[in-house]
């Protein structure tokens, strides 16, 4: 029990020593020490299985008004590479990048034209990347699979808008590269992102408004999942009782109101024109169109109920808004923050993501390397989004 306990000590320790190396490097090991309250002589001697594992260098000297300046310590972050994969109705985005989410990102996007052949494109995908990643130490350390749907460990539990429920992704893809692979929902992914890249807030509720519509929760910088996964399914709360029907076999989903689809839809019945976009859309509410502004005054009515639900259910810190409306007019975001009862304005901020599209390939980034080192906190900086290549197939 004794030798256990010790043993769990060392573990809980080293992954604070090597969580502060990665957020306040460099840094030194005196610093690391006085930061978490422990031994120079238990930092030092975990700082030395540190480098010899290959997870932290010595990158030159600090500063010192007296005596010898200390060695810094760094995050060997190029030492391994984790990929991301946005698995979408619509085809799969994929990005690769290193342990520090910094340089050396590859990234390509695909769009499928048919659905039935979305595993041998995902594996042709990930060989591809994996080709064209430089030789580390670690080489592939994970892969994170967003999904559009409902998620539990290994399964897919609910994907209403593509058939990918019951596939055996994480066991068709771990055995075939001998990779750990994770999966997990696109709007729990994307809320990670937000927390990790941009805020920093420990309560945090992002909206993923596009074919379908989620939220992923964080509480306490943690996502909360619900039993089975379900929790956050905004989607699929009922906002007009026996309105419009939707996949999941209810009716009057908030879904069937704000996702893409169904604005497009709308816009295209009171506009009497067919093939339009959120691009059109978007110019038509700028010019005054009618339509378009029929169609977005009921997106901001719609997706004001969901906001206001959450902030009371929830009481978070803020929800971000990410859709491709919000995104190219982010003026609507204040509309739907007046649409709020005006007895009772939220203390949470209501903001627009600024990561868009990058968002589900970030967080999925966050995830895997946060589960290969072990470390639930990892803040990163001095990071941009590579611009995407697009193929059709």
């Amino acid at each position: 029990m004794v030798t256990g306990s010790r043993e769990l000590i060392r573990s809980m320790n080293r992954s604070l020593v090597l969580e502060t190396i990665i957020n306040r490097g460099p840094i030194s090991r005196a610093e690391t020490a006085k930061e978490l309250g422990l031994t120079k002589a238990t930092v030092s001697a975990i700082v030395q299985d540190l480098i010899t594992e290959q997870y932290v260098e010595e990158v030159g000297s600090g500063d010192a008004s007296m005596g010898r300046k200390p060695i810094l310590l760094n995050f060997c972050r190029k030492n391994g590479y984790v990929l991301s994969a946005d698995l979408q109705p619509s085809g799969i985005s994929l990005l690769s990048c290193d342990l520090g989410a910094g340089e050396g990102r590859i990234y390509t996007r695909r769009e499928i034209i048919t659905r039935k052949n979305i595993v041998p494109l995902l594996m042709e995908m990930i060989q591809e990347a994996m080709v064209e990643i430089p030789s580390t130490p670690f080489s592939v350390v994970g892969i994170t699979l967003a999904i559009h749907g409902t998620v539990e460990d290994t399964e897919i539990l609910f994907a209403p808008n593509y058939p990918l429920a019951g596939l055996p992704l994480v066991r068709t893809l771990s055995g075939s590269l001998h990779i750990p692979v994770w999966l997990e929902n696109e709007a729990n992914l994307s809320a990670l992102a937000e927390e990790y890249f941009v805020r920093n807030l420990p309560n945090l509720i992002h909206i993923n408004v596009h074919t379908g519509v989620g939220a992923g929760i964080l509480i306490d910088h943690r996502p909360y999942r619900g039993k089975n996964g379900n929790a956050g399914e905004l989607g699929h709360t009922t906002v007009v009782p026996d309105g419009r029907p939707c996949p999941c076999g209810n009716r009057g989903c908030l879904e069937q109101y704000i996702s893409d689809p169904a604005v497009l839809s709308t816009y295209e019945k009171l506009s009497g024109r067919h093939g339009l976009t959120m691009e059109d859309l978007a110019e038509g509410w700028l010019a005054g169109e009618q339509a378009a502004i029929q169609t977005v005054d009921g997106f901001v009515r719609y997706l004001a109920l969901g906001v206001h639900n959450l902030g009371n259910l929830f009481s978070p810190d803020c929800i971000v808004v990410n859709s491709q409306l919000t995104g190219r007019l982010p003026e609507l975001i204040s509309i739907v923050r007046s649409c709020l009862p005006p007895q009772r304005q939220p203390s949470f901020e209501l903001k627009a993501s600024s990561l868009k599209d990058a968002s589900t390939l970030l967080g999925g980034a966050y995830l895997g390397i946060s589960r290969f080192l072990g470390i639930e906190k990892i803040f990163f900086r001095d990071w941009s989004f590579p611009t995407s290549s697009v193929d059709r197939k």
